[in-house]
């Protein structure tokens, strides 16, 4: 699976604000001529995977 498929499959379990973030600096990444398998997106995910972490600790 791939980091973006990875992402998608948690979206859900991130707020929106989170989630659009993370979409504009992929879609920037991907439009500076950056692919999908970069470790830039590998960074997207860990920092989205410690937000849904550090969401289940709150509840």
């Amino acid at each position: 699976m791939t980091p973006l498929q990875e992402i998608t499959n948690i979206s859900d379990k991130l707020p929106l604000s989170v989630l659009k973030d993370i979409k504009q600096r992929i879609g920037d990444w991907l439009a500076s001529g950056g692919n999908e398998d970069d470790p830039y997106i590998e960074q997207q995910l860990r920092f989205a995977r410690r937000f849904v972490s550090l969401e289940k600790l709150n509840k």
